[in-house]
C-alpha cells in the first residue's frame, strides 16, 4: 500500500527492505570496513562534487553505516519540504544534539512547529533595524583597533565581529568582556571540532582524548553561562530589547499560551550562537579573500559604497541600494555555503526518485554539492557576483539553498544576510585587505561550517 504526495513528492511505501538500498548506485573507491571515510577525511569537497556523475541518489558508507547522498536539486527539495517523512537525524544531527539538545535546528519534527512559533517573534522584521544598529556598532568596535599595514588573522577578526553581534543581539549587555571572550573561545572549539566528531563512530567520540575533553569543557561552560543569564533575566522581568527578552516573553497561543522552558531557551541560545557566529564569520572571511583575488570587483564595490554611504556607517535603510554588496555575499554563499554537509533520517518506508528507502535510512544533502553542479550554475568554480543580477538568467529553482528550504528553513536567514551585507560594507568602505606576499591558495578548514583556514591579510586604509 502506498501514500503518494499530491504535490509530487516522496511517497510512503510498505514492504521496503534494507537490502533494497543496494539498488542505489554506490560511490566508487570504498575501503574494506572503513567505507568512504578515507575519501571524506582526505578531500570531502572533491568527493562530494564527484558524486552527481553516479546518479541522483548515491550510496556511501561511513564505516559500516550506509548513507544515501541526494545529488539532485528537486529531490533535495522534496526531502527538505517533507520534514515529517525526512526528519532531522543522522550523523551530523546526532552531533548537533550532543551540543544543542533539542534546539530549533536539531529538534525532531514533533517538537519543531511549537518551537518555531515561539522563536519567530525574536526574528520579526520590525526588530531588524535595531539589530542592524548593533551590528554596525560591533563592526566598528573590532575594525576600530586596526591600523594601516597591520597583518590580520582574518577568520579570527571576523569571528570577533560575528560573536559580538550575536552576544549583543542575544544578551544586550549581560556579558562582561572576559566572559564574552571565554564564550567565543568555547564556540570556536565546538564548531571547529564538529566535523571530526561526526566521523568518529561511537564510542570513539566518548574516549578521553584531548579533543573530546576540550569539547566537553567548552560545552559545559557554555551551558552554565546560558543557564545563569536565563535565570537572571527571568528574575528581573525587564524587556532589554534583545533576542533573549523575546524568547522569555514568547507565548504560544496555539498551545494555551505556554512559554518556553529554561531548557528550551538554553538550547535555542546555543543554536543561535553556533549557527550565527562561525557561519557568518566564515562567509565574511571568504568574501574578503575573494575580493582580494578579484580587484575589478573590489573596485566596483568601493564605487558603490562611496556613492551609497558617503562616509557614514551602513544602516538598515541602505540595504536596498547595496546591490553589488548583496550579490557578493550571495555568490560567496554559493561557492562556500556555511552548511555544506547535512543529514536527515527516513521515518517510514518510502521511495525517493524512484528508489526504495527503508525507514531508518540516513540521507545526506549538501548545498555545496548542488551549488557546484555545472549543469545548474555556469562556470561553478568562478566567482561571479553578477550571475545574481536580476537582469541576467537565474539558476534553476532550488539550485541555491544556503539556508535550506521548507518549514525548517533557517529562521535567521534574513538576520544573517543583513549582518553579512552590513559588515562587508562597513569593512570595505574603510579598508582594503590584500594577501601577503607568497600567498597562493586559501585552503578551507572544515567544521560546523568551513572557513578559509589560517587566512592572513594586510590592511590598507582607503
Amino acid at each position: 500500500m502506498n501514500e503518494t504526495d499530491p504535490k509530487g513528492g516522496a511517497r510512503r511505501t510498505s514492504g521496503v527492505r534494507v537490502r533494497d538500498l543496494r539498488l542505489i548506485p554506490p560511490a566508487p573507491h570504498a575501503w574494506p570496513l572503513m567505507g568512504h571515510l578515507v575519501s571524506l577525511a582526505r578531500d570531502p569537497l572533491a568527493f562530494l562534487k564527484s558524486l552527481p556523475a553516479h546518479g541522483p541518489l548515491v550510496r556511501v558508507h561511513m564505516g559500516p553505516v550506509p548513507l544515501v547522498v541526494i545529488c539532485d536539486p528537486e529531490l533535495t527539495r522534496q526531502a527538505l519540504v517533507d520534514d515529517r517523512l525526512f526528519d532531522k537525524g543522522g550523523p551530523v544531527f546526532d552531533r548537533f544534539r550532543d551540543v544543542l539538545g533539542d534546539g530549533l535546528s536539531s529538534c525532531p519534527h514533533h517538537a519543531h512547529r511549537r518551537l518555531r512559533r515561539l522563536t519567530q517573534p525574536a526574528f520579526h522584521p520590525d526588530r531588524l533595524p535595531g539589530y542592524a544598529r548593533t551590528m554596525t556598532a560591533c563592526v566598528e568596535e573590532v575594525t576600530g583597533t586596526w591600523t594601516p599595514g597591520r597583518t590580520l588573522a582574518v577568520p579570527t577578526e571576523m569571528m570577533s565581529i560575528s560573536s559580538r553581534v550575536t552576544a549583543a543581539t542575544l544578551f544586550s549587555n549581560s556579558l562582561p568582556g572576559a566572559e564574552l571572550g571565554q564564550l567565543i573561545d568555547d564556540v570556536r572549539t565546538i564548531a571547529g571540532g564538529l566535523f571530526r566528531r561526526m566521523l568518529l563512530v561511537p564510542p570513539l567520540d566518548r574516549l578521553p582524548t584531548p579533543d573530546n575533553r576540550a569539547h566537553l569543557r567548552a560545552h559545559t561552560r557554555l551551558r552554565h553561562t546560558c543557564d545563569r543569564i536565563i535565570a537572571e533575566r527571568r528574575a528581573d522581568g525587564i524587556d532589554h530589547g534583545d533576542l533573549l527578552s523575546a524568547l522569555v516573553a514568547a507565548r504560544d497561543l496555539e498551545d494555551g499560551g505556554s512559554g518556553m522552558t529554561d531548557a528550551e531557551i538554553s538550547d535555542t541560545i546555543l543554536t543561535v550562537f553556533l549557527a550565527g557566529t562561525e557561519t557568518t564569520a566564515s562567509t565574511l572571511a571568504w568574501a574578503l579573500d575573494l575580493l582580494a583575488r578579484h580587484p575589478a570587483v573590489e573596485q566596483r564595490l568601493h564605487g558603490e559604497l562611496d556613492s551609497v554611504l558617503r562616509g557614514n556607517p551602513a544602516s538598515h535603510a541602505d540595504l536596498p541600494r547595496l546591490e553589488l554588496t548583496g550579490r557578493i555575499i550571495t555568490e560567496t554563499l554559493r561557492l562556500y555555503p556555511s552548511a555544506w554537509f547535512l543529514t536527515r533520517t527516513v521515518t517510514h518506508d518510502t521511495h525517493l526518485g524512484g528508489h526504495p528507502l527503508p525507514a531508518g535510512t540516513n540521507l545526506v544533502y549538501s548545498p555545496y554539492l548542488i551549488h557546484h553542479r555545472p549543469d545548474l550554475h555556469t562556470d561553478p568554480e568562478t566567482f561571479d557576483p553578477d550571475r545574481w543580477d536580476p537582469e541576467r538568467p537565474q539558476p534553476p529553482r532550488h539550485a541555491f539553498i544556503p539556508f535550506a528550504t521548507g518549514a525548517r528553513k533557517c529562521i535567521g536567514d534574513t538576520f544573517a544576510m543583513t549582518e553579512a551585507i552590513l559588515a562587508l560594507a562597513d569593512i570595505t568602505a574603510r579598508w582594503s585587505l590584500g594577501h601577503l606576499p607568497g600567498h597562493h591558495r586559501t585552503r578551507p578548514v572544515l567544521g560546523a561550517s568551513f572557513g578559509p583556514g589560517r587566512l592572513r591579510m594586510q590592511a590598507t586604509s582607503r
